[in-house]
C-alpha cells in the first residue's frame, strides 16, 4: 500500500501477483473446486480417447438430463453442509414430492402449474419440520434425517397405493427434462449470459475501485470472462447439432430445457450466498455456531432455513427426475440418488465440516458424478464398478477436504 499527502492509494496487483497469491492459497490449504475441476477434464480425456462417442452432442445432452435431478438435490444439500449437519432424506423427499405432483396431475386432473406449486410447498413444509426438530427439540441432524429417510420411503408406498407406477401425460411437466430449446434461442440466451456475466464482472471491479478496495487485474477479469464465453459457445455449438437418427421423422437439436433451468436456480443462490446478509449469516454459523449467536445471528432460524432449503431444491429434483422418467414409482428418489447427490456436493469442494463451499461445487461435483456414470456406461461397466469408483472418488474429496483443512489450520489460513 502506497500513501501520498492526499487520500489513501490502494496499489493495484499485476496479472504475476494474482497468481502468485491464488498459488500460495492452494498452498495453504484453501483449494476449492480446483480438484474436481481437475478431475473432470481427466475423465473426460479418458472417456472420450477410449469411446470417441463420449463427445459426441447425443451423448453430451444425454448428460444433462442424467445429471439435473442430482445437481438440484446436490445444490439444496451445500446449504444443509455449510452448517455442518446432513440431510439424508433429501434423496426420498424428492420422490415423495414427485409423487404428490404426479397424483395431482394424474389422479385428480389438475394442471402443470397448480400441482407443481403444491410439490414445492410439500417440499418446504418435509423442510420446516426437520429444521424445526434439529434447531428447536435438539435432535441431532443424523437422527432426524435417518427417521425421515425411513418414514418418506412408507409415504412413497401409501401415496402410490402400495406399489403402482403413476405415468405422467402432462406435456409441460415432460418438457422439463426431455425437451430442448430452439437453436436460435439457444444462441440468444448463450450471448446474454456471456454479456450478463461481463457486465457482473465489469460492476464489480468499478464498485470495489470506487471504495478504495483492492481490484482483480484487468487481466484476470477479461480472462474469466473469456473462458465463460469459450465454454458456453463450444457447449452452444455441439447441442445445436442435429441429434435425430432420422430428422425427416423429428429433429432433435438445441440446448436442453433443463440447461438454463440449472443456470436460473445457481444464479439465484449464488447471489443469495455471496451477496446477502443472510448467506454471511449461514457462512458465519458455520464457521463458528457458539461465535454467530453471540454476534447476535438468529442461529436457529439460520439452521431451520438451511433444510427448508435443502429440502425445497429436493422438490425441484423430484419433478426433474419425474419428468425425465416419465412416471413415478416407490424407488423414486430412492437407490443411489442421495448417495450421488451427497456426493456432488462434497466432490464439487463444499466442506463436510461447515464453513466451507459453493452452488456451483454442486455443478461441477454432479458434473464429475454424471461423467462417470455415463463413460463408464459406455464403455460396458457393470452398475457395480460404477458405484466403487464413484465411492472412490467420494472419498477421496473428503480426504482432500480433510488434508486441506488441516493445512490450513497449521498455516494460519483458516
Amino acid at each position: 500500500m502506497t500513501t501520498s499527502s492526499g487520500p489513501v492509494q490502494v496499489a493495484k496487483p499485476t496479472v504475476a501477483s494474482h497468481l502468485h497469491d491464488y498459488w500460495g492459497r492452494v498452498r495453504g490449504g484453501d483449494i476449492g473446486s480446483l480438484p474436481a475441476i481437475l478431475g473432470l477434464i481427466v475423465l473426460c480425456l479418458i472417456f472420450g480417447t477410449a469411446r470417441p462417442t463420449f463427445f459426441s452432442a447425443v451423448n453430451f445432452a444425454n448428460l444433462f438430463s442424467q445429471g439435473a435431478a442430482v445437481i438440484f438435490i446436490a445444490m439444496g444439500l451445500v446449504f444443509v453442509l455449510l452448517l455442518g449437519e446432513i440431510d439424508l432424506s433429501a434423496g426420498f423427499a424428492s420422490g415423495v414430492c414427485g409423487a404428490v405432483m404426479a397424483i395431482l396431475l394424474t389422479d385428480h386432473g389438475w394442471d402443470w402449474y397448480s400441482a407443481i406449486p403444491v410439490s414445492l410447498v410439500t417440499g418446504l413444509v418435509i423442510g420446516f419440520v426437520l429444521g424445526f426438530l434439529v434447531s428447536k427439540v435438539g435432535i441431532p441432524s443424523f437422527v432426524v434425517t435417518l427417521a425421515a429417510f425411513l418414514a418418506f420411503q412408507g409415504i412413497l408406498l401409501v401415496l402410490l397405493s402400495g406399489g403402482k407406477n403413476i405415468s405422467i401425460r402432462d406435456k409441460f411437466v415432460l418438457s422439463l427434462a426431455n425437451d430442448n430449446m430452439s437453436v436460435g434461442l439457444s444462441w440468444v440466451l448463450a450471448i446474454i449470459a456471456i454479456v450478463g456475466y461481463a457486465a457482473v464482472q465489469f460492476m464489480r471491479l468499478r464498485g470495489r475501485a470506487a471504495r478504495g478496495l483492492v481490484t482483480d487485474p484487468m487481466g484476470i477479469v477479461l480472462a474469466r470472462i473469456a473462458a465463460l464465453a469459450v465454454l458456453l459457445l463450444a457447449a452452444v455449438a455441439v447441442l445445436t447439432q442435429e441429434r435425430s437418427i432420422n430428422p425427416l421423422i423429428i429433429s432433435v437439436k438445441g440446448v436442453p430445457i433443463v440447461a438454463p433451468i440449472i443456470a436460473v436456480v445457481l444464479i439465484v443462490w449464488t447471489f443469495v450466498l455471496g451477496r446477502t446478509t443472510y448467506g454471511r449469516h449461514v457462512y458465519a454459523v458455520g464457521g463458528n455456531k457458539e461465535a454467530a449467536r453471540r454476534a447476535g445471528i438468529p442461529v436457529d432460524r439460520i439452521r431451520i432455513s438451511v433444510f427448508v432449503i435443502g429440502s425445497f431444491m429436493a422438490s425441484i429434483g423430484g419433478i426433474v427426475a419425474a419428468s425425465r422418467a416419465n412416471s413415478v414409482d416407490p424407488n423414486s428418489g430412492g437407490s443411489n440418488v442421495l448417495l450421488y447427490a451427497v456426493g456432488a456436493a462434497v466432490i464439487g469442494g463444499t466442506s463436510l465440516f461447515g464453513g466451507k463451499g459453493r452452488v456451483l461445487d454442486a455443478i461441477i461435483g454432479g458434473a464429475v458424478i454424471a461423467v462417470i456414470d455415463n463413460g463408464m456406461g459406455l464403455m460396458g461397466y457393470s452398475a457395480g464398478t460404477k458405484f466403487v469408483v464413484t465411492g472412490l472418488i467420494l472419498l477421496l474429496a473428503a480426504s482432500v477436504d480433510a488434508l486441506s483443512r488441516r493445512r490450513a489450520a497449521a498455516t494460519g489460513n483458516r
